[in-house]
């Protein structure tokens, strides 16, 4: 569907002239909110699963094995949800077109509470022996095949209808999901890790967070379907074109623009598992201390990891953010050379070590989201920008806990600060590639 001539952009919000005459008001206040109760609670869910992959999995799962090699498999079974994820895009997609958004969007958010309240049952290794690690890869699998149809729109419907000059303020929006939904996370488990006993927290209290992940579910599943289903918003999807076209088509289309979109932020993604998931399961593996504490630091440092990425747009709109992310790219290549060694500096060098690259992430992090879904026809812009997710999640995140902890394990920490270089100069160069691109 080609884009209304009539459309309208304003600096208050948009108003949209439709082929029937009518006159909807796009609220960018109540996207936002919706933008951000649906990121808030996958990125829950998400951390729930990774922290337990940490301090549960590897003793629940794998105690037939020792801690690290334990801790290894565990981010193994992680890794699937990413590979799962595309293929959720594009069989929701299909569900898009043929039922609508509000029926994707129950199905996906369905499945993926079903998955993660399902993950709260499951029987350890003691009782149902290697068929525990099997349910456990099963449901990681539907997880990511469900966050595949958990894409709403209303990321890049927030971004066509604000004002050119605010658009890196509007682009952190979606962002904040991320240390919102890590601070609730850590401090839950902080909460049961530090009043139960090792016992009991591994026989029942960790389960007791993927049973809230369900709760936030349903409420962010009305939330987000209160503003997607309803007449007004789907007319403006509609007028927008922000509408599901087929996969294999759109990556025919936007095949170059999704390549670089997937590379663009993964200093960002790399630098996004270096202070959340591997640096507890470091602390954990490698320290006399408790998973606890380090966890409150976490929570800690998170909160100014939203501080920065609220700072990111006001940066954005000054210096534009493809400056921003390169500047961000050169930070977090400086920042590879000394940083993660203070991981092994005790309780000071560990909190330096995480304030430091949350400011850092929250910097580059809340411009990373639809860097380059400029370059994307308006006709694509909805599936590409879905699958440009997808794709640099694979990339930049899937596999980073897994890699980062084997470096570490065999070659000291001073090699994860390498794995954070690479990922460094992949955004420089897919900005590069970007840039040149628009020049054409």
């Amino acid at each position: 569907m080609a884009m209304n001539p009539t459309a309208d952009a304003s600096v208050g919000g948009a108003h949209i002239d439709g082929a029937h005459g009518t006159h909807d008001t796009v609220d960018n206040g109540e996207i936002a909110i919706g933008v951000i109760i649906g990121r808030t609670s996958e990125f829950f869910d998400y951390f729930v699963y990774a922290i337990a992959s940490v301090i549960v999995f590897p003793k629940l799962v794998f105690p037939n094995v020792d801690l690290l090699t334990g801790s290894l498999y565990s981010f193994a079974i992680f890794s699937l949800a990413f590979i799962a994820r595309p293929i959720g895009t594009t069989i929701f997609m299909a569900v898009d077109r043929n039922y609508g958004r509000g029926v994707k969007l129950t199905i996906a958010l369905f499945m993926l509470g079903t998955s993660t309240v399902a993950v709260a049952f499951l029987p350890g290794y003691d009782q149902i022996g290697a068929w525990a690690a099997i349910l456990l890869a099963i449901l990681r699998i539907g997880q990511g095949f469900a966050l595949g149809g958990t894409w709403d729109g209303l990321a890049p419907l927030l971004a066509l209808n604000v004002p050119s000059k605010q658009r890196g303020w509007y682009a952190m929006i979606p962002q904040i999901g991320a240390p919102l939904g890590l601070i609730v996370a850590s401090a839950l488990f902080a909460f049961f890790v530090t009043t139960l006993s090792a016992d009991d927290f591994l026989d029942w209290g960790w389960r007791y967070p993927f049973f809230v992940a369900f709760a936030i579910n349903v409420v962010a599943l009305f939330a987000r379907l209160r503003i997607v289903v309803t007449p007004e918003y789907s007319q403006l999807f509609e007028n927008r074109d922000l509408e599901a076209k087929p996969v294999v088509a759109t990556l025919e289309a936007e095949g170059r623009n999704v390549l670089i979109g997937t590379f663009a932020p993964l200093a960002s993604f790399a630098l996004f598992h270096m202070v959340t998931v591997f640096p507890l399961s470091w602390v954990f593996l490698f320290t006399s201390e408790g998973p606890g504490r380090f966890l409150i630091i976490e929570t800690v440092a998170a909160m100014f990891g939203v501080v920065a990425i609220v700072a990111s747009g006001r940066i954005a709109d000054r210096v534009g953010r493809r400056t921003l992310l390169g500047a961000s790219a050169v930070a977090i290549a400086a920042f590879s050379g000394f940083a993660p060694q203070l991981l092994e500096a005790g309780p000071w060098g560990e909190a330096f070590f995480m304030l430091m690259g949350f400011i850092l992430l929250g910097i580059s992090f809340g411009q990373s989201s639809g860097s380059v879904a400029s370059n994307f026809e308006l006709a694509n812009r909805y599936t590409a920008s879905a699958l440009t997710s997808d794709f640099a999640w694979l990339a930049g995140a899937g596999f980073a806990p897994f890699v980062a902890l084997m470096l570490a394990s065999h070659f000291g920490l001073l090699s994860t600060g390498a794995y954070l270089l690479s990922g460094a100069a992949c955004t420089l160069l897919a900005l590069l590639m970007s840039r040149r691109l628009d020049r054409q």
